[in-house]
C-alpha cells in the first residue's frame, strides 16, 4: 500500500499533450457515437448540422472564459473554486457536487456498457464480473501517479480520434462517390442533407436538442480540472485549450457532416449506433467488431477521466475547509488516494442503481448529470465575467493577464445566455424535462447543506476557541 500523509499537494506532472487528450477523451464518447442519430432523427440533417455549430461555438466561448480563469489561477478543481470565490462560497459548493455527481454517474454507467461491449466478444460471461475488472484497471491507472493516469488517458484517446479521422476520410470519399456503397446504389452527394426539407420539424427541435448537443461536448472544461497538475500551466493551457478547440470542431462537424449526408433522416435514431449505419453502408469488412471495440475504449476513456475528476472535486472541496481534511490526504507520488476511494465507491453505487433501480434513481441521476453539465458552463461563464471586472476594477493593467478572452464582456454574457437556453429548452422536451424536476431540486438542496454544514463549522469553531481561553 502507497505511503500517504495528510495534507499533500498534488504534482505537477502532466504536460499539454496530456491535457489535449484528456479532454478530448471526456468529449468524445457516447454522446456523439450514439446521440447524434436521435439528433438527426429529431431536428434533420440540416439541423443537426446547425445545432452542432451553436454547440461548437458555445464551447468556444466556454473555453475561452475559462482558459482566462485557468492561467490565472491555475488551481485543481478550478471552476468551483472560481464560482466560490467570484459569485460565493455557496455556489461554489453546489457547482463542485454538482460535477462529482456528474462524473460519478458516468463511472456507473460506463463500467454497465463496457460489461455489455464485453458480451459481445464473450456472452457466456456474466455482466458483472467485466464490471469488476474495469472498476479494477480504472482505480489502478489512477491511484499509481497522475502521470500514469495521463499516459493511460492519452492511449484511450488516441484510439478514438484515429477512428474519428478514418471515419470521416471513408465517409467524405463515400458521399461522393470515390468509394461505392456497399449495395450499389449512387452515391449520396448532399442530397439526405435536404431531402426532408431544411428543418422538417420547425426550429423548436433544435432548441430541445442542444442540451444534448451540450452533453456531447462536455469534457471539454477538465483541462481546468487538471490545471493544477500541469507544467508551466501559463504555456500549456493557452496551447491545450487552442488545439483542443480547433480538433473538437474540426472532429464534431465533420463527423455530424459525414452523418447527416449519408445516413436518411428516417433511418436515424438510437437503436444503433450511426457510426455502425455508415460502416455497413461504405461496406468495412468486420465494421461491428471494429467499431464494438472504439465504443469499448471510449467507455473506459469517460470511466478514466470521469474517476480523475470526481475524486479531484472531493480533494478540492476539502482544500476549500468544505470537506473533513482526510480528502486532502495524497501518496507520496501526490495521488489523492482517499478522495479517489470514495469517488470508485459513488461509482459502485450508480453502477448498482443502474441495476436495481433503473426507472427510478438511476433515471434521476442521470438527469441531474445531464443538467450539471450546463449548470457548470453557466458558472463558468459568470465567474470569467465577475473576475475581469473586479480584477480592472482593482487597478490591474489588462496586459497582466497572460491568456485573456477576447471580446470582453460579449464571450462571458453570450456564453451564459447560450447555455441558459439551453436549460429552457429541456422544459419544451417531455423526455428531458425529467433533468429540470431532478436537477432544481438537488441544486436547492446543495445551498442547503452547504449553509447548514457552515453553522455547525462555525459553532464547532466557536466551541473550539471557548475550549482554548479555558
Amino acid at each position: 500500500m502507497q505511503e500517504t500523509r495528510q495534507e499533500g499537494q498534488l504534482q505537477r506532472t502532466m504536460k499539454a499533450r496530456h491535457l489535449i487528450m484528456l479532454s478530448l477523451g471526456g468529449v468524445i464518447g457516447t454522446g456523439l457515437f450514439f446521440n447524434t442519430g436521435y439528433i438527426i432523427s429529431t431536428t434533420g440533417a440540416a439541423g443537426t448540422l446547425l445545432a452542432y455549430l451553436i454547440g461548437a461555438l458555445v464551447v468556444w466561448l466556454v473555453m475561452q472564459c475559462l482558459g482566462e480563469l485557468s492561467v490565472a489561477m491555475p488551481e485543481t478543481g478550478a471552476f468551483h473554486v472560481y464560482a466560490a470565490r467570484y459569485l460565493g462560497p455557496a455556489t461554489g459548493y453546489t457547482v463542485a457536487w454538482l460535477y462529482w455527481l456528474t462524473w460519478t454517474v458516468a463511472l456507473g454507467s460506463s463500467f454497465t456498457a463496457a460489461g455489455f461491449c464485453m458480451q459481445y466478444w464473450f456472452p457466456q460471461v456474466p455482466v458483472w464480473i467485466w464490471c469488476l475488472v474495469f472498476c479494477a484497471l480504472i482505480f489502478s491507472l489512477n491511484v499509481v501517479s497522475t502521470r500514469f493516469f495521463a499516459e493511460g488517458e492519452f492511449w484511450f484517446s488516441l484510439i478514438k480520434v484515429v477512428t474519428i479521422v478514418a471515419f470521416i476520410i471513408l465517409g467524405g470519399a463515400a458521399i461522393f462517390g470515390i468509394i461505392p456503397m456497399q449495395d450499389g446504389s449512387p452515391a449520396p452527394l448532399l442530397r439526405n442533407i435536404t431531402a426532408e426539407g431544411w428543418f422538417p420539424h420547425g426550429g423548436l427541435p433544435i432548441l430541445m436538442t442542444m442540451v444534448a448537443v451540450n452533453f456531447a461536448f462536455s469534457g471539454t472544461e477538465l483541462i481546468g480540472i487538471a490545471a493544477g497538475e500541469t507544467e508551466n500551466p501559463h504555456k500549456a493551457i493557452p496551447v491545450a485549450i487552442r488545439a483542443t478547440i480547433v480538433r473538437l470542431i474540426l472532429f464534431f462537424i465533420g463527423t455530424v457532416f459525414v452523418l447527416a449526408a449519408l445516413i436518411p433522416m428516417a433511418q436515424a435514431g438510437v437503436v444503433k449506433s450511426p457510426f455502425v449505419l455508415v460502416f455497413e453502408k461504405v461496406g468495412i469488412p468486420y465494421a461491428a467488431d471494429i467499431f464494438n471495440f472504439v465504443i469499448l475504449t471510449a467507455i473506459l476513456s469517460a470511466a478514466n477521466s470521469g474517476l480523475y475528476a470526481s475524486g479531484r472535486m472531493l480533494w478540492s472541496l476539502s482544500n476549500e475547509r468544505t470537506l473533513p481534511r482526510c480528502f486532502t490526504r495524497v501518496t507520496r507520488r501526490g495521488v489523492p488516494l482517499v478522495a479517489l476511494s470514495v469517488s470508485m465507491l459513488g461509482g459502485v453505487l450508480a453502477l448498482f442503481s443502474s441495476i436495481v433501480a433503473p426507472d427510478t434513481v438511476y433515471v434521476a441521476l442521470s438527469a441531474i448529470s445531464g443538467f450539471a453539465v450546463v449548470a457548470v458552463w453557466l458558472s463558468i461563464c459568470a465567474s470569467h465575467f465577475m473576475f475581469r471586472r473586479r480584477y480592472l476594477r482593482e487597478g490591474h493593467p489588462i496586459g497582466g493577464l497572460q491568456y485573456r478572452a477576447p471580446w470582453y464582456p460579449v464571450t462571458p454574457i453570450l456564453g451564459f445566455i447560450l447555455c441558459l437556453v439551453a436549460c429552457v429548452g429541456l422544459a419544451f422536451d417531455p423526455e428531458q424535462r425529467i433533468a429540470l424536476w431532478c436537477g432544481i431540486p438537488f441544486v436547492a438542496l446543495c445551498y442547503g447543506a452547504y449553509y447548514l454544514t457552515r453553522n455547525l463549522r462555525q459553532r464547532d469553531a466557536i466551541q473550539e476557541r471557548a475550549h482554548v481561553i479555558e
